[in-house]
């Protein structure tokens, strides 16, 4: 016999009742007991819901027009090609070849090929170019750069007033016997005026015309030094000092010849009168 037997007896005869405790099936169970509960049936996915209305709440995306986006291309396009020829333009359109060479000449003339250095050469030259420019430099910009930028003028009208004031430039201190030589062999027409010219016509022509003065002045610069060696190497001679370089005697005197005479200062303003005789 159990205990719980034994317990329900001892309370029977003592007149008690005893109720067991119910227990509560679990939930979806079946009543009857050993019978498994019923799967429940699967929940259909809802519908995807339609786009949004433009009246209400979300995230719009607007491209702007094909037009825009073109011009804004183009225009990074002719920086980048600007940017790529600025170089060339530099050397072959203003007066850095022609300052850089006498320079270049004088250094030469002096018997110091490496002093001053290349550099220092190059930022003179650059410098004194951007000094003669100032004039054309500033209608450029006045009269091409500032009405494009703020949308007063096309890309054309743009190249069309700058090359005016730059054309009047080259043409001034370009000579008459190269631009006929350049004239000559391009077999074109020959222009009624010189203003009449083409451009690519006038450019080599320009250029061919700075050489030509940029040698002049260097040999004028060359002959006070050049004289300088030859008396030196001729009181060598006569001293019998034959093993005795004549260029360290004379570069000295040469350079205390250039420091008397101020010979920078006589060179910049022979180089930029040059430009304003020829204005």
């Amino acid at each position: 016999m159990t205990a719980q037997g034994t317990v329900a007896q001892a309370a029977t005869g003592a007149g008690l009742s005893v109720s067991a405790p119910a227990v509560a099936a679990p939930a979806g169970a079946s009543a009857a007991v050993g019978v498994p509960a019923r799967p429940r049936p699967p929940v259909p996915p809802a519908a995807p819901s339609g786009p949004a209305s433009p009246d209400g709440p979300g995230v719009s995306v607007q491209i702007d027009g094909e037009g825009a986006g073109r011009s804004q291309a183009v225009t990074i396009i002719v920086l980048m090609t600007v940017l790529s020829v600025a170089p060339a333009l530099l050397l072959l359109m203003t007066s850095f070849t022609k300052i850089v060479i006498v320079l270049g000449l004088t250094r030469q003339a002096m018997g110091t090929p490496t002093i001053p250095p290349n550099q220092v050469i190059v930022g003179i030259a650059l410098f004194l170019s951007l000094f003669v420019m100032g004039g054309v430099v500033k209608d450029v910009n006045d009269q091409a750069i500032q009405p494009y930028l703020s949308g007063r003028v096309t890309m054309t009208q743009a190249f069309d007033r700058g090359e005016a004031p730059l054309r009047t430039f080259m043409l001034r201190q370009t000579g008459r016997q190269e631009l006929q030589t350049m004239i000559t062999l391009s077999k074109s027409p020959q222009p009624a005026r010189r203003e009449d010219v083409s451009f690519t016509t006038l450019l080599p022509a320009f250029v061919l015309s700075e050489l030509k003065s940029a040698f002049i002045i260097g040999f004028v610069i060359f002959i006070p030094f050049l004289v300088i060696d030859l008396v030196v190497a001729s009181v060598l001679m006569s001293m019998g000092m034959m093993m005795l370089p004549p260029v360290m005697i004379s570069l000295p005197f040469k350079i205390l010849l250039f420091i008397m005479v101020d010979g920078w200062s006589l060179i910049t303003t022979a180089l930029v009168a040059s430009y304003q005789q020829g204005g």
